[in-house]
């Protein structure tokens, strides 16, 4: 992530809020590219990187979970969806997908900067060159605590924002349960049921990073009545 200018793509089909949340998020300190679709915005991620996505779910043609899922194919790069406002199905889709957060539509434009402060505070730093690193085996798969790496093998093993920030707060937990509101809490969300859920689904796709069998866990344990619990070799 840079550390002056975060490049940010906003993904909508609506005109008008392209460049309202442009100048908002200008006016913030952010470099903003925009898309006015799913294929517009494929052609630009073809060229250009950048440090999180603001993607609208219901747009023509292609929607955003399905763009969200073709990102997520060769890229770990945050993406904050934008959703009808009683979507549920939409939300829980597009973080199935690998989408990182989703704010539900209408929204105050200090909550989207919030969010998107909130995700890009979780990717992982620049890894450090000269560490001796602390690794947790889990199986086949080892994760460097301090780099904040997964290997399975020789293989790197590409982590979300969300993801990556689990694996620290587990990290720094393992062998102890932590609840599935302290886990809201620390990804900096709201309180609540939904969030709870959200969580539920971003351990459901950390858990086919890691399991051998993701159905029966061996290594990101759930504890009835307590959370979720790492529990390394």
């Amino acid at each position: 992530m840079n550390t002056i200018e975060p490049h940010l793509l906003i993904v909508d089909d609506d005109e008008r809020i392209r460049g309202l949340l442009r100048k908002f998020l200008v006016r913030h300190g952010f470099l903003v590219t925009a898309a006015r679709d799913a294929a517009h915005a494929r052609r630009i991620l073809s060229g250009l990187d950048f440090d999180m996505i603001v993607l609208d779910v219901m747009m023509p043609g292609e929607d955003g979970v399905s763009l969200t899922r073709h990102i997520r194919t060769t890229a770990t790069t945050p993406i904050l969806l934008l959703t009808a406002k009683g979507e549920i199905e939409d939300r829980i889709a597009g973080l199935e997908a690998g989408a990182d957060d989703y704010l539900p539509k209408p929204f105050e434009p200090k909550e989207l900067l919030l969010r998107i402060n909130a995700i890009l505070r979780r990717v992982p730093d620049e890894p450090a060159t000269e560490t001796s690193p602390k690794v947790l085996n889990l199986g086949p798969v080892r994760y460097d605590t301090e780099r904040g790496e997964m290997w399975r093998g020789s293989d790197l093993v590409r982590l979300t924002a969300t993801e990556s920030q689990l694996m620290k707060i587990f990290a720094v937990s393992a062998g102890t349960p932590v609840t599935r509101s302290k886990l809201v809490e620390d990804l900096g969300r709201d309180r609540g049921q939904a969030q709870e859920r959200a969580v539920d689904v971003q351990i459901t796709r950390l858990r086919r990073k890691i399991e051998i069998d993701p159905k029966q866990p061996r290594y990101l344990q759930t504890v009835r009545g307590a959370g979720y619990m790492l529990a390394p070799d």
